[in-house]
This record gives structure tokens, C-alpha cells and sequence, in this order.
């Protein structure tokens, strides 16, 4: 194991924690061919086969859950180092490491843009995840910030709200319900729903929306990506649920409405959390300040919305 690098051992990490080549690749953002390669170099240097495959499942061998564990120990011993020697260099030299729920992709980049424009010289490391991925981040210490809508009840968080993240039901432009006003929950229950998977962010918050009973919810499919999702509903196979943050394109296109639903828009937070103990790096602290003070007005500049019955 001597000639092994960090690199492989990050990439062994990611694969292990989704079980996943593909879904590592796109973590990473490196091909999947290049996932393999680093993977077969440390079983190389392990001497060991650290993956088996059936049909399309990848699991760890033993070898592989027990390095897992060794690695994970590792990375978050380079990761110290590094925040260490972050504090001695200020805001400017400092590596902003953030972690953010997928609704987030569609407006958070350019929130990074224009922190890192106050601040040159900031490095920025930036990654996207469900919100299971994003509490495991949380939990094993392997984000400084996380960006997300409903923050850990069962971690030792600190949690503030920077914005409000209002989420709205959305139908195909030429969907019958868009030409009425006030519709029932009991009218909106009769149609087919395209959902995101349970336990996503916002599969919990539809669930509250929806007063907590689901029961008499037609679901026609349940699917991970909200852009797939986005599609469905386009094609008329139903409504659904989502963050108004990410269909603002789709608004302006005219490919999706925003239906007038009694009780919506459902009007939550976005949250910026931490582990309370957490000694937060200045860049990091930075960027926190950064959300708290002017967040809010940027991601309405960026994502505008405005509820229907109150103009464009």
C-alpha cells in the first residue's frame, strides 16, 4: 500500500459509499473509465480485490469494507491538515468546501461566482447530492457547509435559515387545470403525480404540503432527477411537486405552469447547517456571513418567482 495515492484512495471512498462506479464518476466529475482505472491501481497496490460485481450490483469484499474504513480515516486526516494550514491563509487563500441538496444546483453556482468575485483566490469545491448523500457529507465530516431545506433533527447541527425556497405544483402549459383559479386539494388529488424517491428533501416537504397523508395520491412514477421529472410533466404524464427554483426556465419557455392550488405555494427555507463543534475555516466562515446577508436577494435575482394571481 505504500505507492498508493490519496486520489485512488477518495475515488475507492466515493465508489464504496454509492456502490456505485457511475454515480462516483459523476460526484467526482471524472469519467467512469477513469473511476475504473483508479479503483484497479489500488487493488494493484492493495493487493487485493476491494469490488465484486452480480449482474449490475457492485459490493465491497471484505478486503475492500476494510479499507474503506481505513480510508475514510485518512482522507478526513488530510482534510484537518488542510483546514489547519487554511487558517493561517485568510479568506483569499482558503478552499471553500460546500455540499447542497440537487434543487440547489439550479441557482447555487452562481451564488459561488459571486462570492469568489468579492473574494479572489478563494478555491472552491462544490458538490451535489441527494439528501441522504448530503447528511452522510454531514455526518462523516466531509463538508464544511451544507445548503438544504430540512436540516438533521438527529445531528449536533447548527442550522440557519437564508432564504425562503417556496414550492409550487406544476403542470404541462396546456394541462387543463391551468385555466382554474383555487383549485381543491380534493380536484388536484384526482390527477396523476410524477414524484421525486422517498426521502429525498423534497418528498418530505411534499409530504408536509400535502398535510401529511399521501394516501389518496395517484403517483404515476417516482423518480430520482428532478430534470427527468421536469420532462415527465411536460409530456402530460402528470403533476407534480417541486422547488419553484428549479423551473424557472421552464416558466419562461412556456412549457410548464404554475397551478393556482389552495394552500400554495408551500413557502419553507433554505437552511445553511454545520456541526456545531465544527471549527469553520475563514473562507468558510466567509461564505456563511456571505448567505445570511445577502443570499436571499441574490437567489430572487437569479430564480425569480412570482405566485400565480400576482403577475409576471
Amino acid at each position: 500500500m505504500k505507492n498508493a495515492t490519496l486520489r485512488q484512495l477518495k475515488v475507492f471512498e466515493a465508489v464504496a459509499r454509492h456502490l456505485s462506479f457511475s454515480r462516483a464518476a459523476e460526484e467526482l466529475h471524472l469519467t467512469q473509465p477513469a473511476v475504473s482505472t483508479q479503483v484497479r491501481k489500488l487493488e494493484e497496490h492493495a493487493g487485493n480485490v476491494l469490488f465484486e460485481q452480480f449482474g449490475k450490483k457492485v459490493y465491497l469484499t471484505p478486503a475492500g469494507s476494510e479499507l474503506l474504513q481505513i480510508s475514510r480515516t485518512i482522507i478526513q486526516q488530510f482534510e484537518a491538515a488542510e483546514a489547519a494550514m487554511a487558517q493561517f491563509q485568510g479568506i483569499s487563500g482558503g478552499k471553500l468546501n460546500v455540499g447542497v441538496i440537487s434543487a440547489g444546483d439550479y441557482f447555487f453556482p452562481r451564488l459561488l461566482v459571486e462570492f469568489a468575485s468579492r473574494h479572489p483566490g478563494v478555491s472552491l469545491n462544490f458538490t451535489v447530492h441527494n439528501r441522504e448523500g448530503l447528511l452522510t457529507h454531514i455526518a462523516e465530516n466531509l463538508t464544511d457547509l451544507a445548503i438544504m431545506v430540512r436540516p438533521p433533527s438527529d445531528l449536533d447541527t447548527t442550522n440557519q435559515p437564508f432564504a425562503p425556497h417556496p414550492y409550487v405544483i406544476v403542470a404541462a402549459a396546456n394541462h387543463p387545470l391551468c385555466v382554474e383559479r383555487q383549485i381543491s386539494m380534493s380536484r388536484l388529488m384526482r390527477e396523476p403525480f410524477v414524484v421525486r424517491e422517498r426521502g429525498s428533501d423534497t418528498s418530505n416537504s411534499m409530504e408536509e404540503g400535502f398535510g401529511g397523508d399521501l394516501g389518496d395520491m395517484r403517483i404515476a412514477m417516482e423518480i430520482r432527477s428532478t430534470e427527468t421529472i421536469k420532462q415527465a410533466v411536460i409530456a402530460g404524464m402528470g403533476v407534480s411537486f417541486l422547488s419553484a427554483h428549479t423551473i424557472s426556465q421552464e416558466l419562461r419557455a412556456g412549457a410548464l405552469q404554475v397551478l393556482d392550488v389552495q394552500g400554495f405555494p408551500l413557502m419553507l427555507n433554505w437552511y445553511v447547517v454545520h456541526r456545531r463543534t465544527k471549527r469553520l475555516p475563514p473562507v468558510a466562515q466567509a461564505f456563511k456571513d456571505f448567505l445570511l446577508a445577502d443570499g436571499a436577494a441574490l437567489i430572487a435575482q437569479i430564480v425569480p418567482f412570482n405566485p400565480p394571481g400576482q403577475g409576471a
